[in-house]
């Protein structure tokens, strides 16, 4: 087993290889591969002579993750999906998470607008902890419940936030819940923003390390991003969105974090914008020892990619699908562009699910990776990523679900929710 720091590194890097599904290590390409045949689109100094003073270790000084590069035969394949509740069945569950308030408890989110709530890992019986389907439209295939997220003073003011779809707009609303219980009365509108189409809604809701609401929105639909909202910092669409929920401001119930990239710009640009070049991030995660959003976009119909999310960063759709042109077709110009950190075709899979960076216990080997799928293929992938040099992709398992979402428990232990209507755990074989 190969160990590196991911911060100070100092010894020589390893040589960076890709594993493809069939289980031999590939080689990065050189350059973007040939397109596939298209598809239906869907500190200050002392003062002189003063004395030093000890200070407090700093989050630095704190001893940070290691990446563990494995070698492939401990890790492909070594793996499958065992349920998690067995005996609980959802209606098309698309989302997992817990409340970090130390209660353990599990909350499953359904497409059609219910929200139940497990007492733990295991847990044969579910409550319903809120119902929105009076709300929700969920008549598209993108439309629903899309995301929940809960405060990080949870424990203490009982606010919960969701994602979900009306007829023509997306909501992002705020609750209270008590107990095991959240009061569908109590629903304040933080922010809402049209939707021109059904699908590309994006969905997922996550606060950051700093106590932001991030938020995935999706280009808004239709093949190629026809109205070009990606590149459009005047919209909201086809971005990641950070605002602040803990203060108001002119835009309504939030505030613009002051260092958000576009604050105080004088052209029109969204100050509410992360990062923008995004087709449809469907899901995405915070791992919070690194301090990394992960982003996985899910293509267009040749390129399935992976992404780090910076600040301000133009992750180039519609521009370039992944590494491919895309608008134009060739000659397309990456200048400025952040490229993904991997990216599959679409013989692999054609509809890339985002998931967590393993920080669980039960599953050791795979300590550090980004696991991933895929909702059509149902393959279950781990990246271990350094640097664009240094990285491994290893097929775990396959499991013909089609996987809509990934979770974790207040452990870091991993979950998959499929719309044959269970949870599963990843478990090794």
């Amino acid at each position: 087993m190969k160990k590196i720091n991911l911060w100070g590194l100092t010894a020589v890097l390893f040589a960076a290889f890709l594993l493809g599904a069939c289980g031999q290590p590939l080689e990065m390409p050189a350059r973007p591969p040939d397109p596939l045949p298209s598809l239906p689109a869907d500190v200050l100094p002392e003062e002189p002579g003063e004395a030093p003073v000890a200070e407090e270790p700093t989050e630095e000084e704190v001893p940070l993750p290691v990446l563990v590069l494995p070698e492939p035969e401990k890790v492909a394949g070594r793996f499958a999906l065992e349920e998690a509740f067995p005996g609980v069945s959802f209606n098309r569950p698309l989302d997992l998470q817990h409340a970090g308030d130390g209660s353990g408890r599990i909350f499953v989110v359904e497409k059609q607008g219910v929200i139940f709530v497990l007492p733990g890992p295991g847990a044969g019986v579910g409550e319903m902890f809120l119902d929105l389907r009076s709300r929700v439209d969920d008549s598209g295939s993108e439309m629903g419940l899309l995301g929940l997220a809960f405060h990080p003073e949870f424990s203490r003011n009982g606010f919960l936030y969701v994602n979900y779809t009306e007829a023509s707009r997306t909501v992002v609303a705020r609750f209270t819940a008590t107990g095991d219980r959240a009061d569908p009365g109590s629903g304040t509108t933080i922010l809402a923003y049209g939707q021109p189409a059904r699908n590309h809604n994006g969905g997922q809701l996550a606060f950051g390390p700093d106590g932001y609401l991030y938020i995935a929105s999706g280009d808004g639909g239709g093949a190629g991003d026809p109205q070009g909202y990606g590149q459009d910092r005047k919209s909201l669409l086809g971005k990641i969105l950070r605002i602040d929920v803990d203060r108001s401001g002119p835009q309504g119930n939030y505030a613009i974090p002051p260092d958000n990239p576009f604050v105080g710009n004088g052209e029109g640009f969204r100050e509410e914008i992360h990062a923008y070049g995004l087709r449809n991030p469907w899901r995405f995660s915070f791992d919070y020892p690194t301090g990394r959003l992960w982003a996985a976009d899910v293509g267009q119909n040749r390129m399935e990619e992976i992404n780090l999310i910076q600040s301000g960063g133009n992750y180039g759709w519609n521009i370039m699908e992944g590494t491919l042109c895309h608008n134009p077709s060739t000659g397309c110009n990456p200048e400025g562009l952040e490229l993904p950190v991997f990216e599959y075709g679409h013989s692999l899979g054609r509809s890339i699910t985002g998931g967590h960076v393993y920080r669980g216990s039960s599953l050791p080997t795979l300590g550090g990776a980004y696991v991933y799928g895929d909702y059509v293929s149902g393959r279950i992938w781990g990246l271990w990523y350094l640097d664009r040099e240094t990285m491994a992709n290893h097929l775990l398992v396959e499991t013909g679900r089609n996987i809509a979402s990934f979770g974790v428990d207040e452990a870091g232990e991993l979950y998959v929710a499929a719309f044959d209507g269970r949870i599963y755990r990843l478990a090794a074989r």
